[in-house]
């Protein structure tokens, strides 16, 4: 830690506000840009080296598929997109994101030639209709610009049948447990945010995005109206953190 180099983040949430997609978008962009180089270190350090088992249980539950077509969301430096190679080597897998220093970072990082990276939209990822047969997300639904709208985008590109997985911070439905939820978040995350970029805000974001996300009861309609199927929430980390799995 002594010798990580601190980069400023000088940006306000408040001048980005999260109920408009536009403006989160852009924050996005922005934040994730000064996060880029400390991406991996910092989601070990905020789960306590617990993001690397989430995500490999997230993908070793992923249904079984000898040759399918894979779309990784918010693929940041592309940690997913290559469990993903190791569960399907014979996959054609694409990481999507909306911040070209983390897709630097995942190309780098990703010799294998059956991975490609993208810069999108992950409400309008350009593909066409029914494109995949898997699509996951770490931490991506929570990021979305507009979720009904992302939700929307993937029921759109998944083929009939598909199935999908995502990582994801969790709030309960229970205004006691959320409001410690969001405290602990915001506690941890400023820490972190103040040591390597001089800014709490940085990570802060963690519980300002949640504060809007859906509890798992509204978040399993929100699913059932985009039309998905076999909706399961599993519940991490004292309850903190979730992986969401759904069919179409």
């Amino acid at each position: 830690m002594a010798a990580m180099k601190k980069v400023h983040f000088t940006l306000k949430i408040r001048d980005f506000p999260l109920c408009d997609p536009a403006k989160k978008k852009r924050y996005n962009e922005l934040v994730f840009s000064a996060v880029a180089p400390r991406y991996d270190f910092i989601t070990r350090a905020l789960s306590f080296g617990r993001d690397r088992i989430w995500k490999k249980n997230l993908v070793n539950g992923l249904p079984v598929n000898q040759r399918p077509r894979c779309l990784d969301l918010a693929c940041g430096t592309g940690d997913i997109a290559r469990l993903l190679s190791r569960r399907y080597p014979e996959a054609r897998i694409t990481g999507l994101d909306l911040n070209r220093d983390m897709l630097a970072l995942a190309e780098k990082a990703t010799p294998r030639s059956g991975i490609e990276f993208r810069a999108a939209d992950m409400c309008q990822t350009g593909f066409p209709d029914g494109t995949f047969d898997i699509i996951s997300g770490g931490y991506a639904l929570r990021n979305a610009p507009g979720l009904p709208q992302a939700l929307a985008e993937i029921h759109r590109v998944m083929k009939p049948g598909g199935g999908a997985a995502f990582l994801d911070f969790a709030k309960s439905r229970f205004r006691p447990v959320r409001m410690l939820q969001l405290a602990l978040l915001r506690v941890w995350g400023n820490f972190w945010g103040l040591v390597l970029h001089g800014n709490g805000e940085v990570y802060g974001y963690i519980a300002e995005s949640l504060k809007s996300f859906p509890d798992g009861r509204e978040l399993k309609s929100l699913l059932a109206h985009a039309g998905f199927r076999n909706v399961v929430l599993t519940p991490l980390f004292g309850g903190m953190v979730q992986i969401i799995r759904f069919e179409k």
